[in-house]
C-alpha cells in the first residue's frame, strides 16, 4: 500500500512544534492553576464586571469563566469575589476546580445556568 504523505525518519517530527504544559509562556490558569494553551480554549475575565465599572481583566480558560458566570452573578462578583483566591473559597466554584484539575489544558464543556 502506497502513502500518500510519507512519514518523517525523526519520530520527534510528529510531535507539536510548540512545547506544552508548564513551558507555555501564557502561563497557569488564574482560577485552577492548569496550564493554559493559545487558541478556542481561552477567554479574557474581568475581576470586577465591566457593569459594576471594573476595566482589569486576565486571560482564563473559557470553562473556568464560564463557570464563574454560571455560578455567581455580576454584583457579587464584584461585591465578594473580585480575586482568584475569594473565587475558589466558593463551595460550588472548589467543587468544580477538583473536577477540572484531571482534565487536560484544552478541555472545554458547558456548564447549566443556575445563578442564585
Amino acid at each position: 500500500m502506497r502513502r500518500l504523505f510519507p512519514l518523517p525518519d525523526d519520530p520527534a517530527d510528529l510531535l507539536p512544534s510548540r512545547p506544552r504544559g508548564g513551558d507555555d509562556p501564557l502561563g497557569p490558569c488564574p482560577l485552577c492553576g492548569r496550564p493554559m494553551v493559545a487558541g478556542p480554549s481561552l477567554d479574557r475575565h474581568h475581576w470586577v464586571p465591566r457593569s459594576e465599572g471594573g476595566r482589569e481583566q486576565t486571560l482564563m480558560h473559557r470553562i473556568c469563566h464560564r463557570k464563574i458566570h454560571s455560578v455567581l452573578d455580576e454584583r457579587a462578583l464584584a461585591r465578594d469575589y473580585a480575586t482568584p483566591e475569594s473565587l475558589r473559597s466558593h463551595p460550588e466554584i472548589a467543587r468544580f476546580l477538583r473536577w477540572v484539575a484531571r482534565k487536560p489544558p484544552e478541555f472545554m464543556d458547558r456548564h447549566r445556568r443556575g445563578r442564585r
